[in-house]
């Protein structure tokens, strides 16, 4: 399965976020990232349906998904909504899913593919009795609220054994997608614990290069995965 690259909008200049997105796709990049976060399950606020709706005209002339990571409170009554605005791809949190099958289903029954994800700290245990209804899992490698973070060490052991995992119980289809702190430094040991979808923000938008070069720096990286 090749690696994919997923730009994080988190890390772009907003005031020109859509001639951003447009440079991200025309450098390759495999799918649009969008961070959702409400000041309640993790201390920052950002952005809503309106502007994945925006943003949803740009990634489909391209035939770009748009990746939405969910990290907020009760997020059942923010699906039917975000899939209405373009989301192509709904990552909620086992930690804010009391009903966790029936969230994931509910994603499925929008005409949108289910991720589910986990904090640094929240044992893959689990998600263990979920990973046959999902598409793909989300690893955090940093504790969710803000761009720019560290990348936890420990992640490489939790991709490597979620990798281990999918294969023992023949869930080859299921992406593994990684997200925080991935820069040219790191990228080749996250992409070989296992990861499948590699979420970057920082190191495409915030450098001193432009992002296409940045892009093809990091694909350049993955290129024998």
């Amino acid at each position: 399965m090749a690696i994919k690259i997923a730009p994080s909008i988190l890390s772009a200049d907003f005031s020109c976020l859509g001639d951003s997105v447009k440079q991200a796709i025309e450098a390759g990049a495999d799918a649009i990232h969008v961070d959702v976060m409400d000041g309640h399950f993790v201390p920052n606020m950002t952005a809503g349906p309106l502007l994945v709706a925006s943003l949803s005209p740009i990634c489909q002339a391209a035939n770009i998904p748009i990746d939405v990571h969910l990290m907020v409170k009760k997020p059942e009554r923010l699906i039917p909504e975000f899939a209405r605005a373009g989301a192509n791809i709904l990552t909620v949190h086992v930690e804010t899913c009391p009903h966790l099958q029936r969230t994931i289903h509910q994603i499925k029954s929008e005409g949108v593919k289910a991720s589910v994800t986990l904090n640094p700290a929240t044992p893959l245990v689990m998600i263990e009795e979920i990973l046959p209804d999902v598409d793909q899992v989300l690893i955090m490698s940093v504790n969710p609220g803000f761009g720019g973070q560290a990348f936890l060490p420990g992640s490489l052991e939790r991709i490597s054994k979620l990798h281990h995992m999918l294969i023992e119980r023949e869930l080859i289809g299921v992406d593994i997608e990684v997200d925080g702190g991935i820069v040219l430094e790191n990228i080749d040991q996250v992409a070989q614990a296992g990861a499948t979808i590699l979420v970057i923000g920082s190191a495409i938008f915030n450098t001193q290069a432009t992002i296409a070069n940045n892009l093809a720096a990091l694909r350049n990286a993955v290129k024998n995965y």
